[in-house]
């Protein structure tokens, strides 16, 4: 089974996430005595479900000194309990027709099954199961902790642009632990222990610390009856707490950094700047930005960075983008990302970069291609409706980053709302060069 890390830049910032509305219509939630929030999403149109367990912990809540804690956990769920043995939740799964996975994030750690609608009750049975009775031993965990180090080693060491990207996120984090990858560092990844594991899961993992999501061909009542009957008997964690992080001093100062390796092929400019994310009650700046980001370096020729750096007498990029997510728990970053032709420098790359950006912030957006994008918005929000597994996702990743059912319905009036001053107010408020930082990736020449 893959398990993956959201680690590309793309992931992470990508727009369509952001330009998605969700289909709220028929959105039932309620709460189990236990603490299990639980959110039912109903769609008839076909007899399958999707069962999504969300754990209000991720990443950015470990311990310091165990980074990765988190995924590793994560693959150690598959591991059995004292009624499913190692690898047999995944069979069970299979075996029922249906697939499953798990991903983690700063923010949060998911775990998912896509099957029959029928099937429902099982898959809660196996997913109540192994949130209190993980069972693990030294021999599983040992090869385990191998797994996620050479998951490192490929994803991360092996990628020059993901060793940027890391130590770019470090820089502009001096406190916040978003500075830390999901992954963990290699050298504390390779001292994490079987206790390491079973004291993250005891403190985290509890009926009161996860968000029961079931979207599909089921009915509100339905899925309270399961859910009481699998997930009611179990005891809620007495010591979850709210999520209380260390959070970023000021910053005074642009950071800047490069790197080079003999493994890049295409060199790169990129930075990043602090920005605010998703709030609840409080999401027009977030849409602001999400819109800003489309217009700068959406997909197709027609964004700003694209038709300035890449078309013309004499083009300087062969690829530009912006990227922003505003889907996290504290501040998110906004970013920039340009490849230069060849024959010409990162030095000159970024000059031509900060000119269309200087040029935007006078001028602001072109009302056509404004309108053009509120266009793609309404479109996103009737394909939306196609697919029962992104809305899930939507309400478990809002959820655990702090926002509510109200926030995460009110999301697509949110984004249509947006004016150009709105979006030329945010630029201008996220264009701050002593709250960035700035990446060279390089190709290493012969004799360093």
């Amino acid at each position: 089974m893959v398990r993956s890390v959201r680690y590309a830049v793309a992931a992470i910032f990508g727009l369509c996430a952001q330009l998605q509305p969700v289909w709220a219509e028929d959105v039932t939630t309620f709460t189990l005595k236990n603490g299990l929030e639980v959110v039912v999403i109903e769609d008839h149109r076909a007899p399958v479900v999707v069962h999504m367990v969300w754990y209000r912990v991720g990443a950015a809540d470990e311990p310091a000194g165990k980074s990765g804690i988190a995924h590793f956990l994560e693959h150690l769920m598959f591991k059995g309990t004292k009624t499913v043995g190692p690898g047999e939740f995944s069979d069970t799964v299979e075996a029922q027709g249906g697939n499953d996975n798990a991903f983690t994030s700063w923010d949060y750690t998911a775990y998912f099954q896509r099957v029959a609608a029928d099937r429902l009750g099982l898959m809660m049975q196996l997913e109540a199961d192994r949130m209190q009775n993980l069972q693990l031993t030294d021999e599983v965990v040992l090869p385990e902790r191998d797994v996620i180090i050479e998951e490192r080693n490929q994803r991360t060491d092996n990628s020059p642009g993901a060793l940027l990207n890391e130590q770019m996120r470090a820089a502009q984090y001096l406190s916040s632990p978003y500075g830390i990858p999901i992954i963990g560092w290699k050298h504390e990844m390779q001292t994490l222990t079987r206790q390491d594991a079973l004291a993250y899961y005891k403190a985290h993992y509890a009926p009161n610390n996860a968000i029961l999501v079931v979207a599909g061909d089921v009915t509100p009542d339905q899925v309270k009856t399961l859910a009481e009957q699998h997930y009611g008997p179990l005891q809620p964690a007495p010591g979850v707490q709210p999520r209380q992080r260390p959070q970023e001093p000021p910053q005074l100062a642009e950071r800047r950094l490069s790197y080079s390796d003999e493994r890049v092929s295409e060199p790169y400019f990129t930075r990043s700047y602090l920005a605010p994310e998703r709030d609840p009650g409080d999401q027009k700046t977030a849409a602001a930005l999400a819109i800003l980001a489309e217009l700068l370096g959406g997909s197709g020729q027609t964004s700003v960075l694209s038709q300035a750096l890449q078309f013309g007498d004499a083009p300087k990029a062969t690829y530009a983008t912006a990227m922003y997510d505003g889907s996290s728990l504290d501040d998110t970053t906004f970013n920039l990302l340009a490849v230069p032709v060849p024959g010409v420098s990162l030095p000159d790359l970024e000059a031509e970069v900060d000119k269309v950006i200087a040029q935007f912030l006078t001028d602001g957006p072109d009302p056509a291609a404004f309108e053009r994008i509120k266009t793609q918005i309404r479109a996103a929000d009737i394909y939306a409706r196609d697919d029962s597994q992104g809305l899930a996702q939507r309400y478990g990743e809002g959820l655990t980053t702090g926002l509510t059912v109200a926030d995460i319905e009110a999301w697509p009036d949110v984004l249509s709302s947006v004016t150009i001053d709105d979006v030329k107010a945010a630029a201008a408020m996220v264009f701050d060069r002593k709250k960035s930082v700035t990446g060279y990736l390089m190709a290493e020449e012969a004799g360093q």
